[in-house]
């Protein structure tokens, strides 16, 4: 029992814990993290409001997301600074699951990648995402960011009827409706824009979306009340909300086991997304403010959010990179801030969001081109397409799967091309040399000072020397042929050099031992040398040992030669 409490205090430490001990919050941190909280939790509102609808869910289920994750990611997760809610990368995921299992599977689906990301978490994983190759996130990253602007076409020039899904359908359904565009809807859509893109260059601590949020619903209303035009609002688009937004109240997704078989695979590419997104942003914090963050602790508190607010009707939330650097910027200096910026927004929910009925859709449509626009990366996309053909083909083939099949499709192939290219990388460490006389150093290793660096050893006839310098694993098994690169068939020992193989893993041992058969079978004695204690104990495990033999395994080249020489001479 105390090894698993152990275990568990090792994987899992909120920082939100920690504030309290020695006297470490005082007054003036809590100043300074009520004036951030307040204010990311006005930057988060139009944002919560305009990636809930963009996701195909009604706004209060946007904010609900922004309160209750908001609150769960800063108390329970591993980061003082991260800011977590909805976010753009979810929209295209959340509307693909609900288009094909409705809300319901949607629920399902983000509580199985919140147990999906604590099993990452108490697995210490939260390291393994530091090795995704960047071009890997910079293709889902801009990818996504298309996706987004292609779906907010619609509401930006006020088309109606049903656009198609998929890119390409979309695109051709827009260029076929050009003569049906709603030059009202247009022009609060590009007023709306240009007022986020001119706000933002003078004004930092006030966010422009706000304002455009503001301004937009004050235009819509004054319109319609003086008889001018009728805007596409949330109140058109949902009638429900027009006696006021409901309490959130707790629900109990219905499961269902063929539901949640296919529901598996989307359950994934949320856990991962949103372990990539929140674990990025914390290390963009960290590199920020000097500190550091626990990844395993924060996908254990990303975990549990997911699965307490789909129970109030919400949907995938993980850390936003724009809101936690605004946190940053606003001096935030612990958790504590995103506490109070979830505060924040309940209180709006409460108090002002029966108004939000009046907020037109061509606003938020213009809000969420510019997510899509900072979201793309398109400088550093294109500084990329400057690097090596791998990096270059894995950005674009991570890019155009995102935009042109599915955002699932492209994280499953993601993750595999970032363990190919990883293991390709490795391979490219590991190598076996084929050893002479002239190349063989008398030392073992920097610790035997009796004999010179310098002296070259004597290989007598009849015996081989191989060297496998790196990890000896899967990945080796397209170089085993090196064995028998210079082999001589008259040759009576062949001699392993393993001093700078660090580990081996069942395959590595797999092979060595097809190869010792082989080499059996040819009459020839096989020898291991500097075979580290790590490896001895791997290759004891599957009985190396005894097929060899224990007195042909040294620790160093120079007794391995003695007894090489004595097998040959006998």
């Amino acid at each position: 029992m105390n090894t698993v409490t152990n275990y568990l205090k090792s994987v899992y430490s909120p920082k939100f814990f920690h504030l309290f001990q020695k006297g470490r919050y005082d007054k003036n941190r809590f100043i300074s993290d009520l004036i951030a909280g307040v204010i990311v939790g006005i930057i988060a509102l139009p944002l919560a409001i305009a990636f809930g609808i963009a996701s195909g869910v009604s706004p209060q289920q946007g904010l609900i997301t922004a309160i209750v994750a908001g609150f769960i990611i800063s108390f329970l997760g591993g980061t003082r600074f991260l800011i977590g809610g909805p976010t753009g990368a979810f929209i295209v995921i959340v509307a693909g699951i609900i288009a094909q299992y409705g809300f319901q599977g949607l629920l399902i689906a983000t509580m199985m990648a919140g147990v999906i990301l604590i099993v990452m978490g108490l697995c210490k994983m939260g390291v393994v995402f530091k090795f995704i190759p960047y071009p890997i996130i910079v293709g889902f990253t801009s990818g996504i960011a298309v996706t987004i602007f292609s779906t907010q076409i619609k509401d930006f020039f006020g088309f109606s009827g049903d656009v198609p899904s998929g890119f390409i359908n979309q695109w051709a359904w827009y260029f076929s409706n050009l003569g049906n565009i709603n030059w009202a809807e247009a022009a609060m859509s590009i007023g709306c824009l240009l007022l986020i893109i001119v706000w933002g260059r003078f004004f930092k601590k006030i966010p422009g979306s706000l304002i455009a949020l503001i301004f937009g619903t004050a235009a819509s209303v004054v319109l319609s009340l003086t008889g001018v035009c009728e805007l596409a609002t949330i109140g058109t688009k949902f009638p429900e909300l027009a006696n006021g937004l409901p309490m959130p109240s707790p629900v109990a997704p219905q499961f269902d086991l063929e539901t949640i078989k296919g529901l598996v695979s989307p359950a994934f590419t949320i856990a991962i997304l949103c372990a990539i997104e929140s674990l990025l942003a914390a290390m963009v914090a960290d590199g920020v403010t000097g500190k550091q963050h626990d990844s395993n602790t924060e996908l254990i508190g990303e975990g549990i959010a997911n699965i307490i607010t789909p129970m109030f009707g919400g949907i995938p939330a993980t850390g936003a990179i724009a809101r936690t650097m605004a946190n940053i910027n606003n001096g935030g200096k612990t958790s504590v801030a995103g506490i109070i910026h979830a505060v924040v927004l309940l209180l709006i929910y409460l108090f002002l969001m029966p108004y939000a009925v009046y907020i037109p859709l061509s606003c938020l449509a213009a809000i969420l081109v510019m997510v899509a626009y900072n979201m793309s990366e398109w400088r550093t996309f294109k500084y990329l397409l400057k690097g090596d053909r791998n990096s270059i083909a894995v950005l674009l083939i991570t890019f155009f799967l995102t935009v042109i099949i599915d955002l699932t499709v492209a994280i499953e192939v993601g993750v595999v091309l970032a363990i190919v290219l990883f293991v390709r990388r490795v391979m490219e460490t590991s190598e076996i040399k084929v050893l002479d006389a002239s190349n063989i150093a008398a030392t073992e290793d920097d610790d035997i000072a009796a004999i010179d660096d310098i002296e070259m050893l004597d290989v007598p006839a009849g015996v081989e020397v191989y060297e496998v310098n790196g990890p000896f694993f899967f990945g080796m098994a397209a170089k085993m042929e090196e064995f028998n690169l210079r082999s001589d068939a008259n040759n009576k020992v062949r001699i392993i050099r393993m001093r700078k193989v660090p580990f081996m893993d069942t395959t590595g041992v797999h092979n060595l031992t097809n190869l010792i058969d082989r080499t059996s079978a040819r009459g020839m004695q096989v020898i291991l040398s500097g075979v580290q204690p790590a490896v001895l104990k791997e290759l004891k495990t599957f009985g190396v040992d005894k097929m060899i033999g224990e007195e042909h395994i040294f620790p160093h080249i120079i007794p391995a030669l003695a007894k090489a020489r004595e097998i040959v001479e006998a």
